[in-house]
């Protein structure tokens, strides 16, 4: 018996050894798409462009960065490049108005036909047709857009219309396989799919939505579609992406559904969207400006600018203050506190911890209601060489009346950068037109007393340098070497 066992191994050995590793099986995605795949709809909309409109643009509210070419910024890919899109070749000249046709994708929550898409679908659109998996065609009623989120609530006129089903985005975890199903380039219902690549991204202009990062082939035409998990619930809505020749890199965006169902119930009682407002501008704390604030490592949100009338203001919260908690939470970066403030409930009081000259302070503050207009920016241009200040390699100057009023600067303090050469301070970031404000724990009152200062600064040890640009403030961090 126990040789006859011997020879059986022998003989299927071989086989063992030819067959090909097991690894675990890919998910099946075939059931999804037969489920979800009626409720998915093609959006197309028609508007009127004048001709020199319809050249290439940026997103509203992005800028170029220095250095950085256009076609490296994160791009909206809705209507980029195809004939008769805003944004692709343009029809003739003379400034007479086109008509433009775009293209999107949009997905069903509720039998009696609410839709959901991007805002930059069906942005200015004078009309929005929605196609389903049937043909059918139905003309659509926009029941509110909300920009500042990218998202887009339709009305359909039709009954017992197959729907999706939520999840939530908040138990999403990085690595977990999501498909995609939408109209990329006009072709209805192309299903790809991929892994969540990242949670809680920040993306230019967008502070109010922590994107979720995928690798789904995304392309025109995929926005305002859906994203599922392998449990065939939408857990985002396509958005953006990030690309370099305008179509899929490896990078595509998803707001969180948990934001966007957030949105469409504000859309659904008010028509509009209330966002709580803090009234602070903030950055991230850089490895050298944690060591000029004594911190043993960069976290929170550090407070740079509190606008007037603000309710930040109005809780003693001050300038150089790094926000570590909101309600408890944690802040590890600053790109985290928008989102939760926007998501608080206006006139609810939060609870703020802040790191304040070294020490822990508790901070509360009753949130506003964000403001429809962003504040406007002021330009700084046309400044020319003044007083130098050796140490820093500047020249600078104490702003003129007019100046003050147009930088929108106080009646006293702060000093102008006329000019910079290469040093400490070009190393730091400071640019000709920025205004000194404060260095270290020190308010500037003027040239004379920026010079007096900087020549007490310690070498080769970082500083924490107050500058306003533009309209907006910034903490920079200078190292002397001399």
């Amino acid at each position: 018996m126990l040789k006859a066992t011997w020879r059986l191994v022998y003989l299927l050995l071989p086989l063992v050894m030819l067959a090909p590793p097991s690894y675990g099986q890919l998910p099946d995605f075939t059931g999804l798409v037969e489920q979800n795949n009626a409720a998915v709809v093609n959006i197309s909309t028609t508007q009127k462009v004048v001709a020199n409109e319809m050249q290439p643009q940026l997103p509203e509210g992005m800028e170029i960065p220095e250095g950085v070419p256009f076609d490296e910024l994160l791009k909206r890919y809705f209507g980029e490049g195809g004939p008769g899109v805003p944004g692709g070749p343009s029809g003739p000249g003379g400034g007479e108005p086109n008509e433009a046709k775009s293209l999107g994708s949009g997905f069903i929550i509720s039998p009696d036909g609410y839709v959901i898409t991007n805002h930059h679908v069906i942005k200015d659109a004078e009309e929005v047709v929605v196609r389903l998996q049937d043909r059918r065609e139905l003309v659509a009623k926009i029941v509110g857009s909300d920009k500042r989120s990218d998202i887009a609530l339709l009305k359909l006129e039709a009954k017992e219309l197959p729907v999706v089903k939520m999840g939530s985005s908040d138990e999403l975890k990085v690595g977990e396989w999501v498909l995609a199903i939408g109209s990329p380039f006009g072709f209805d219902h192309s299903v790809t799919a991929g892994i969540v690549s990242a949670k809680g991204r920040s993306l230019p202009s967008d502070n109010y939505v922590p994107f979720i990062q995928t690798d789904v082939a995304i392309n025109p035409g995929n926005s305002g579609g859906p994203l599922f998990n392998l449990d065939g619930e939408v857990i985002g809505v396509n958005s953006q992406i990030y690309s370099r020749t305008g179509g899929f890199m490896g990078l595509s965006f998803a707001i969180p559904i948990d934001v966007a169902m957030q949105v469409v119930e504000q859309l659904k009682s008010q028509g509009k969207v209330s966002r709580g407002w803090l009234g602070v501008q903030i950055q991230d704390v850089t490895r050298e400006l944690a060591e000029s604030f004594g911190m043993k490592k960069p976290q929170g949100a550090l407070v740079s600018k509190i606008l007037p009338k603000s309710p930040a203001g109005a809780a003693g919260l001050q300038i150089g203050d790094i926000i570590e908690e909101f309600n408890g939470k944690e802040i590890n970066t600053s790109a985290e506190l928008p989102p939760m403030v926007g998501a608080t409930k206006i006139g609810e009081t939060a609870k703020l911890k802040v790191r304040r000259e070294g020490k822990s302070v508790d901070v509360p503050v009753k949130i506003g209601a964000l403001p429809d207009e962003e504040p406007a920016v002021a330009s700084n241009e046309g400044a020319v060489a003044g007083d130098n200040v050796a140490r820093l390699s500047v020249s600078v100057a104490n702003p003129t009346d007019e100046q003050r009023e147009q930088l929108e600067l106080p009646k006293t303090g702060g000093v102008l950068i006329m000019g910079v050469k290469p040093g400490p301070a070009a190393e730091a970031g400071i640019r000709r037109g920025d205004v000194i404000l404060r260095v270290g724990d020190q308010a500037v009152r003027d040239v004379k007393h920026l010079g007096e200062i900087v020549q007490g600064l310690p070498k080769g040890k970082s500083v924490a340098m107050l500058v306003q640009r533009q309209g907006g403030s910034q903490f920079l961090a200078i190292k002397l070497k001399d």
